[in-house]
């Protein structure tokens, strides 16, 4: 999918003045001239800027004929849809049930769902979301000391 640059422009400045709003909420240090909201705010101004500029090319692209929104070859193929669909929904399972269930058997069954949902043997499905699970977790807690949830493996973990 590819969207007019005028939609985007449009994005970029909502999120830009969105940012320069929330710097309003920094505190002042006392004493300084300029305190921890000024460098967010220049860069907010000139994502605005940007922002700006996307939209007056957008503009003049779509005064040329170009459409809003033009969809990519592969959304006319459902399979691909329910595709893009199920990796969304795998991310919002984790975020869901991660810290209750745990890391370990959410990822496991994510990745084993998504190897048989993309034609991987059983076999191979399940020794692979079983290596790729315990790698994931080995890398994450232990060399990036990342707390991952433990959820119900808790008492064994």
């Amino acid at each position: 999918m590819r969207a007019n640059d005028a939609v985007n422009g449009l994005i970029l400045i909502l999120l830009a003045v969105a940012m320069f709003a929330v710097t309003s909420t920094f505190p002042e240090f006392p004493g300084q001239p300029h305190g921890p909201a000024l460098f967010p705010r220049v860069l907010a101004s000139i994502l605005i800027i940007c922002g700006g500029l996307l939209t007056w090319r957008g503009l003049a692209a779509r005064r040329a004929g170009e459409r809003w929104v033009v969809l990519a070859p592969w959304t006319r193929e459902p399979w691909r849809v329910v595709s893009f669909f199920l990796m969304l929904i795998s991310l919002l399972v984790y975020i869901l049930v991660g810290e209750t269930v745990g890391f370990i058997p959410v990822a496991f069954g994510i990745l084993l769902s998504l190897f048989l949902w993309f034609g991987v043997r059983m076999l191979t499905a399940v020794i692979t979301a079983v290596i790729a699970t315990l790698l994931i977790h080995w890398f994450f807690s232990t060399l990036l000391r990342v707390p991952l949830p433990r959820g119900w493996l808790d008492p064994v973990l």
